[in-house]
């Protein structure tokens, strides 16, 4: 049991890792600080971005952990396939900037609700869905 109990700590420090790279990812992707605008700003579209992030990394991480969870062995494709997923999410959020009109970078980051944010937050998801797919 206690081995059990020290790999679901590390897979859950993979998962804060990881979640925390994604968000400083997509940071680095919007303009202005992307935390204030979800909790000062109160953007909505900032929130289901982020969210459809979160969502799409722990499904990748579960998915990971659920087919490799077989000790240090599992952490490892956690942390490899997380990280795919968050460069992937970042390649898909670059390309729907450059193929819709207008800045999905600001929108995505924007008070007013944007039915692009949706775009977004589901590609994010798709990413996600998609490498999941390729780890079972």
């Amino acid at each position: 049991m206690l081995h059990a109990l020290i790999y679901a700590a590390a897979y859950c420090l993979d998962g804060i890792i990881l979640l925390a790279l994604g968000f400083v990812v997509l940071d680095a992707l919007t303009p202005g600080a992307l935390g204030r605008r979800i909790y000062e700003d109160r953007s909505m579209n900032a929130a289901l971005v982020v969210s459809a992030q979160f969502l799409s990394l722990g499904a990748i991480m579960f998915t990971c952990i659920w087919v490799n969870g077989d000790g240090w062995h599992g952490s490892s494709w956690t942390l490899a396939f997380g990280g795919l997923g968050i460069v992937l999410q970042a390649i898909t959020f670059l390309l729907l900037d450059v193929l819709t009109p207008g800045s999905l970078r600001e929108i995505a980051v924007h008070e007013a609700f944007h039915p692009g944010a949706l775009v977004a937050a589901a590609a994010m998801l798709a990413v996600g869905a998609i490498v999941c797919a390729s780890i079972a």
